[in-house]
């Protein structure tokens, strides 16, 4: 996992989740940032204060993810 030299500055009430959401747009990235914070894994809600170093992530582009639309059925031609 490559870091950067990004902090993350969390806010009371926070959570991994949402800090993920914060950063990336989505929190399946969470656990990423678990792993570059161990210290902090046992802590459910921030308290706020806290200092989380950010990984660097491969998040995909909104275009790779858009939906293409699918062939028709052959029994509607």
């Amino acid at each position: 996992m490559e870091m950067t030299q990004y902090v993350y500055l969390c806010a009371g009430g926070e959570t991994f989740d949402s800090v993920a959401r914060t950063i990336w747009g989505d929190e399946k990235y969470a656990s990423e940032l678990m792993c570059a914070n161990p210290e902090y894994c046992t802590q459910d809600v921030f308290l706020g204060g806290e200092r989380l170093y950010v990984p660097a992530v491969s998040v995909p582009d909104e275009d790779d993810n858009a939906e293409t639309e699918p062939e028709k059925a052959p029994w509607k031609e």
